[in-house]
């Protein structure tokens, strides 16, 4: 018992010293790396002393160019500067942000606030840090500039025509697609419409309503590098792959004005009044209503082009006397709808897409096929003659004589304008008591109006020479 006693006494005391040892090993090493840490977090400090990061927006204004998805950001916020040395950091982690493009200034006390260089901070990932040296204490507001990818435009058209289909109210409304991983609030919008060709025109369009009297020459010479490196950028992270998910947002039916303004090839459009256009969201904004607008409903037939079915067309011009004209169009989507009944019951027409649309330009909206127009084109004689022969015995010229019949009808209880389109090849010549032009070289349209239930026919002979016996 006692020898026991002693042994586990021994052993005790041998836990008890090396648990000693590895305390004292413990605190040396702690001490150690505690010291260390000091020391690194001391240099980081010191590195980084007087840092200030960005406060919130006051206001931001978007300029979205479709065109090569670039959006122009200025910023306004307000800052406190002590005298002497600031430091300002500004990040873009998780954003379309271009870096490169990123520009600071004041707003007010310019004369004493100047920018003295910008760095990208070491350890620090997506951030840049400005060293701002002020003679003025207090606040400054200021404001930052910078490109970014992501958020787009689109234009909505919705068509409601009369039941006669004579005049129509045609509606425009505009829609902002943000996925460039920022939110924006309180941004005023403004949408470019026209192709931009340089990086220079669109900073001289974005900055067109600062004050006349500064020169902005210095400012757009700096921006043609820039340029080229943001918009190979911003191609890129579009094609690398696009956010999903859009949520959608509408605005009431009491619509805030857009209002626009024509800059030689370019268009702007700026909405009124300010609006949060957050990531991963959609805010659509209505645009204009034409009343009255006159269309005509217009049917085609080609079957080189559609087979058997006959398409059915609204058409205008975008002027004054259409009452439109006020300003282009830009590429949509339109949705047409028409009033059949008494009680202004709609019906949908159709769907399709338009192209840019500039002032005074003849448009055809194709809506789909119409089975209430038909045409039934039926051969209804073939003939081979006129053959010529070589010395061999192998035929070296013929003619050909087509018969056709064609029967035309309007189901419909409205009169509509149908137009029948015919390709021919080689040498050829038509005969026909129906009234026809010549499109081209290869084609003919035959052009008739018809009545509500009305139904004709009509007939053509068409003669084409081959080989030898094509006219030379």
């Amino acid at each position: 018992m006692n020898m026991a006693m002693k042994v586990s006494g021994k052993v005790g005391e041998s836990v008890s010293g090396t648990r000693r040892s590895l305390t004292h090993r413990l605190t040396h090493s702690l001490t150690y790396f505690a010291a260390l840490a000091v020391m690194l977090l001391t240099t980081t400090t010191h590195a980084r002393i007087n840092v200030v990061t960005l406060p919130d927006r006051d206001t931001v204004q978007l300029t979205i160019y479709n065109s090569v998805d670039l959006t122009l950001v200025k910023e306004t916020r307000h800052l406190t500067f002590r005298k002497g040395m600031n430091k300002l950091e500004f990040s873009w982690a998780n954003t379309l942000i271009d870096p490169t493009s990123v520009e600071f200034k004041a707003r007010t006390h310019a004369d004493a606030v100047e920018v003295l260089d910008v760095s990208f901070p070491p350890r620090v990932a997506n951030t840049l840090e400005w060293r701002i040296n002020s003679e003025f204490a207090g606040d400054v507001v200021v404001e930052i500039q910078y490109f970014t990818s992501g958020i787009s435009w689109s234009a909505d058209y919705v068509a409601e025509a009369a039941r006669d289909e004579k005049l129509m109210n045609f509606a425009g409304a505009v829609r902002v697609n943000n996925n460039s991983g920022e939110d924006y609030e309180n941004a005023q919008v403004r949408l470019v419409v026209g192709v931009i060709r340089l990086v220079e025109e669109i900073a001289q369009l974005a900055r067109r309503d600062e004050a006349k009297d500064k020169a902005m020459t210095d400012v757009l010479k700096s921006k043609s590098e820039l340029g080229k490196k943001m918009y190979t950028r911003s191609r890129g992270a579009r094609a690398g792959g696009a956010v999903g998910g859009l949520g959608m947002e509408f605005d009431g039916i009491g619509a805030r004005q857009i209002v626009k303004e024509g800059l030689s090839e370019y268009f702007l459009y700026t909405v009124e009044g300010r609006d949060t256009i957050a990531n991963r969201w959609s805010k659509r904004l209505p645009s204009f209503r034409a009343e009255k607008v006159p269309v005509t409903s217009y049917y085609k037939f080609e079957k080189e082009r559609w087979g058997d079915n006959v398409m059915r067309y609204y058409r205008f011009t975008n002027s004054t006397p259409s009452q439109l004209g006020n300003e282009p169009l830009p590429d949509g989507a339109v949705k047409a709808f028409r009033i059949v009944s008494d009680d202004q019951l709609y019906s949908f027409v159709g769907s399709t897409s338009v192209k840019y649309i500039p002032v005074n330009e003849f448009v055809e909206m194709e809506l789909g096929s119409d089975r209430e127009v038909m045409v039934k084109p039926t051969l209804m004689d073939w003939q081979k003659t006129d053959l010529q022969f070589d010395q061999q015995g192998d035929v070296k010229g013929w003619t050909v004589k087509d018969t056709w019949q064609f029967e035309v009808q309007n189901s419909k209880d409205i009169p509509v304008v149908l137009d029948i389109r015919r390709n021919f090849a080689g040498d050829w010549s038509l005969t026909t008591a129906a009234k026809y032009e010549k499109v081209d070289a290869t084609k003919v349209k035959f052009v008739m109006p018809l009545a509500a239930r009305e139904k004709l026919t009509f007939t053509y002979e068409v003669i084409t020479r081959h080989g030898t016996s094509a006219t030379k």
